[in-house]
């Protein structure tokens, strides 16, 4: 018999212990050891059984349990320790506060910064996440909450989660979807001053409308906003929407990104009207997925404002900010036109906007596909400023999305990097933190980087132990699951071992990321599994998507070389990856293993995960380890760039692993002094925590986004004036100038004071003759582009000087003058090209707009060579 509802029914604390509701509700237990150790000590066995989650430990406390601890004075006044050092973190300054006030007279720092993300991975009692996506996301709004940044997240709240994976008896993959009781979560509904749920609506074509009820999960001090599409108010297809993370086929993913945007700005001034809390000045789509966030405040602007869309477009553009995550174009999300056109051809659009929203995705590049509107390519153009996640993912982005920007190289497409971080707090595992501490050190990687040689391998020693353990269970329970009988997993006793160099390997399973790239020359691998002398073992962990099909099998062939008596001591397969395993493998691995198809990972954070604890990685130069690998803080493994046959580019990577693995790894692992720590391998180890140990924090990536893009977008935004007289005259002079560039040109170049021999020090004059038509000379630029060429006269490693207006002429000529100093030898050449010019642009080609100079035919663009 089925129940027609469910819902958790929360315990009534005693007054003594009713700090104990706070203190569950505030997600800064998930990486405060003081907080957890108070919840374990109500209870340990308890703890252990509901997963370490606060409010089911709370809700499973037996009444008796609940007033002995109320009568218990030391546990009592502990509680109260905790709820007093919650609120000093919640209300103190940080480094934020240091900046400005906040306030919104004050230019240097915006007062709130709304960050929209489809998925959020804070802790395992939270399962609103599928991987590195929303891992990071949790990430970004625990280390704003440290350093005091006002963020409020924004996302959907998912009743089935991702899905919980399981194996089948022959190793394929298998999708469980449990259903998620919010009042069960350390959730809350917001409500309106009446007490009644605060509800947004978006109305669909056909008279259809859809509701969600906004839910706030607190992280520290940033509330993070959920919305909720299971409420009895929508019809059953509606109801659905959110049901699970990146569910259903195109018309339920349109409406989970509506949602999520549209929704997301309504929930975001539902927020501010009940709580007080300042409007968002910076908006951050964190990919594509909530890119629509800025077609809602465009309608907004135009309706309370006044403006014309293309104005209230300026103002929006103005504060956004735009994170591309994905290194190939089939990692973008791309609709149907007409699929986006029915939406928007209701209420939900400004009246009359239907074709300029549909420009917004249009793919007008070469190759681009008239029938699709793609999201990525609206959150370029709805955001001022965009970044890649990586200096490496940075210029893949900007050579993917360069046909945006056509007349212009792909180093100069507007579109800069923030390397990725992790939160220290939440990844360093408890053994390291306590080790350091003890010693007198940080609770982190800076204090573990300084204990002894053999405290540290210790250390490593310790979380190998703990690693091997929750592996045998893990291993154990999934067996069962697949159908084996206890009496048929003795072996299992004795599976993976303490004392042996391991090796993690975990992610999702895209082909990319190759899996089973260790399996190329299965007999090579085995004979490393199984040497003698210095044997290795590899646990691997992973979800495909529940709709590749090319994932699971490749799972499946991993499956079935681990399931070999011979090697499944030393080699295990993990299902159902997660936070919770994530924080006992990243620690426990000695080498983490990542070997993608470069440049195709972004950035990657597990590494930086495992480097933090004092682990080494082992990598493919891609994503954040082209950025930061030094030859001393791991290896690289060689890539076969040019080699156009991928399998045998598969062959020629696995075999420098293989090579790796055995000639320089193992080696210096098991290479030990007299005390039996391998001195070289501490080594490596200690410089690891010392040279990535600054670098990998999120607190240095929340800080970069707040110093090269939150601020600058705040500003941007405050330059454009309370009253947005700017963003009108900013579209105004953006119509004219579009309207006026065909009549731009670079008519005539002189130069001269080089003559046929020039030398370092040699003084190139310049003298432009440009036709800029209508234009006035303060609307554009006039530079002299200069580098290297090629043979083919193509410039690299270029330079711009702006060229000063000399003279102006009749029918819109104008002479521009300069010099250049010539500093360096080689092959040398310039052009002049005019751009269009105003404060008001955060880069040269924002406008997408240039005239080139064009060499006479037969003549060269470049000059002699420098001697």
């Amino acid at each position: 018999m089925r129940a027609i509802r469910r819902f958790t029914v929360r315990t009534v604390l005693p007054e003594a212990l009713a700090p104990l509701g706070e203190l569950s509700m505030n997600l800064r237990w998930s990486w405060h050891p003081e907080t957890q150790d108070l919840f374990r000590d109500a209870d340990p066995g308890t703890w252990e059984a509901v997963g370490h989650d606060p409010v089911a430990l709370l809700g499973a406390l037996a009444p008796e349990r609940l007033a002995e601890l109320a009568a218990d004075e030391g546990f009592v006044r502990r509680v109260h320790d905790a709820v007093g050092d919650l609120h000093e973190y919640l209300t103190g300054a940080r480094w934020y506060q240091s900046l400005g006030s906040g306030e919104p007279g004050d230019s240097a720092i915006p007062a709130s910064i709304a960050y929209f993300s489809p998925e959020y991975g804070i802790t395992s009692v939270l399962p609103q996440y599928s991987g590195g996506l929303g891992i990071l996301a949790g990430d970004h709004l625990k280390s704003a909450s440290d350093l005091g940044v006002p963020i409020v997240g924004v996302g959907l709240l998912y009743r089935s989660g991702y899905f919980r994976q399981a194996l089948s008896g022959d190793g394929w993959q298998q999708e469980h979807y449990p259903v998620l009781d919010p009042d069960g979560m350390p959730i809350s509904v917001l409500r309106e001053p009446d007490g009644t749920p605060v509800v947004v609506t978006l109305d669909l074509p056909g008279g259809r409308a859809l509701h969600a009820r906004v839910w706030v999960a607190q992280v520290g001090r940033v509330p993070l906003l959920l919305l909720d599409s299971d409420i009895e108010t929508n019809e059953p297809s509606e109801r659905t929407v959110t049901e699970r993370l990146y569910g259903g086929g195109n018309e339920t993913r349109l409406l989970q990104e509506l949602l999520l945007g549209m929704g997301g700005v309504r929930a975001l001034r539902a927020y501010s009207r009940v709580t007080g809390a300042p409007a968002p000045e910076v908006f951050h789509t964190n990919e594509g997925h909530a890119g629509f966030l800025g077609i809602e405040r465009i309608r907004e602007l135009v309706a309370d404002s006044g403006l014309t869309f293309e104005e209230a477009l300026e103002a929006v553009r103005a504060g956004t900010v735009f994170t591309t995550h994905t290194p190939v174009p089939a990692g973008i999300d791309r609709f149907p036109r007409d699929l986006v056109a029915q939406h928007f051809s209701g209420p939900l659009a400004p009246p009359e906007a239907l074709d300029q929203i549909l420009a917004l995705g249009a793919e007008t590049y070469e190759g681009g596909d008239p029938g699709v509107f793609n999201m990525a390519v609206m959150g370029l153009r709805l955001g001022q400023r965009a970044n890649g996640v990586s200096l490496l993912h940075g210029v893949v982005s900007r050579g993917m999305f360069s046909g945006l920007w056509p007349g212009f190289d792909p180093s100069e497409v507007p579109i800069t990097s923030v390397t990725n971080g992790v939160h220290a707090p939440t990844w360093v595992a408890r053994e390291a933190q306590d080790a350091a501490e003890r010693a007198g050190g940080a609770r982190d990687w800076e204090g573990l980087s300084r204990l002894s040689d053999g405290d540290l391998w210790q250390v490593r020693r310790t979380l190998r132990g703990k690693l091997v353990d929750d592996a045998r269970r893990r291993l154990r329970a999934s067996w069962l699951e697949r159908g084996a009988s206890e009496p048929e997993l003795g072996w299992i006793d004795n599976a993976l071992d303490p004392e042996v160099l391991t090796i993690g390997f975990a992610r999702r399973v895209p082909s990319y990321k190759r899996l089973t790239l260790m399996l190329r020359d299965p007999a090579r691998l085995k004979s490393l599994l199984l040497h003698p002398e210095r044997p290795v073992q590899i646990i691997v962990a992973g979800k495909a998507h529940p709709a590749d099909e090319g994932g699971k099998r490749l799972i499946q062939e991993l499956v079935r070389f681990t399931d070999d008596p011979e090697v499944r001591h030393r080699i295990v397969f993990l299902p159902n990856y997660d936070i919770a395993m994530a924080q006992v493998l990243l620690p426990g691995t000695d080498v983490w293993l990542n070997n993608p198809l470069r440049p195709l990972e972004a950035s990657g954070t597990s590494g930086m995960k495992a480097a933090l604890n004092g682990g080494l990685n082992l990598s493919i130069l891609d994503g954040w380890w082209d950025e930061w690998f030094d030859g001393e803080n791991g290896w690289a493994i060689p890539t076969a760039d040019g080699v156009s046959d991928p399998n045998r580019r598969d062959d020629i990577e696995a075999a420098g692993l293989y090579d790796l693995i055995e000639s320089q790894v193992a080696a210096k692992f098991y290479e030990r002094g007299h005390d039996g720590v391998p001195q070289r391998w501490i080594s490596m180890v200690r410089h690891t925590l010392q040279s990535l140990g600054p670098k990998v924090l999120a607190s240095r990536q929340v800080q970069d986004y707040v110093n090269q893009l939150y601020v600058p977008a705040a500003t941007s935004a405050r330059g454009l004036g309370e009253d947005l007289k700017g963003a009108r005259v900013l579209a105004e002079w953006k119509r004219s100038v579009r309207g006026s560039w065909d009549g731009v040109r670079v008519d005539h170049v002189e130069s001269e004071g080089v003559g046929d021999a020039p030398e370092v020090g040699s003084v190139l004059r310049v003298r432009a003759f440009v036709s800029i038509g209508a234009l006035q000379p303060g609307d554009v630029e006039v530079q002299l582009v200069h580098g290297r060429v090629d043979e083919g006269d193509e410039l690299a490693d270029t330079a711009a000087l702006p060229l000063t207006h000399a003279e102006a002429y009749e029918g819109g000529r104008h002479r521009y003058d300069g010099e250049l100093t010539l500093e360096r030898t080689g092959a040398f050449g310039y052009t002049v090209r005019v751009l269009p010019s105003t404060k008001l642009a955060a880069a040269p080609a924002e406008l997408g707009l240039v005239a080139n100079a064009v060499a006479p035919e037969g003549q060269s663009k470049g000059a002699p060579p420098l001697r």
